[in-house]
Formats: structure tokens, sequence, C-alpha cells
């Protein structure tokens, strides 16, 4: 019983978005003009926010967006958009 429950909080906790991802469908959702990030494979999310994070991509907010999330804040954010259905 207690393992079922914490399969199922754990489920739970996986579905829910990663703090960051649930502001980036404001610009990047099915109705924008910018990339859609859902179903996007996770290296390529996470390169390009490296990108912008190294002042390599050209950008005109993204760069300072992406600054202000670690390594692994980025990679948590792609796997979940990488997991969202487009």
């Amino acid at each position: 019983m207690i393992a079922r429950l914490t399969l199922a909080a754990v489920l739970l906790c996986a579905a829910a978005p990663p703090p960051g991802a649930s502001s980036c469908s404001g610009c990047h959702g099915p109705a924008a003009q910018l990339p859609v990030l859902a179903g996007r494979p996770v290296a390529d999310t996470v390169a390009a926010m490296d990108a912008f994070r190294a002042g390599t991509r050209p950008a005109t907010v993204m760069d300072r967006i992406a600054k202000g999330f670690t390594p692994a804040e980025t990679q948590a954010i792609a796997a979940w958009w990488a997991e969202a259905t487009p």
C-alpha cells in the first residue's frame, strides 16, 4: 500500500512543471510566433539555452532569461517540455 502511494506521488510530481517551465508557454505556446517547445528534443532545448546563456545565439530577451537558470534547471525544464504534447 505504501509503495503504491509513493509511486503515485512520484508520478504526480513528475507531471508538474519544474520551476520556470510554465512561464515559457506565454511566448512559446501553440499560438506564438516563436518555436513551440512541447515535444522538442531535450538536447535541442538545452543547446539553445546554453547558447543564449553564452551569448553565442542572437536574442532579444532569452539571453537574460537563460542566465537565470542553472544547467540543472535548464535540463529539468527541457525534459519536462520534451514530454509535453505539441
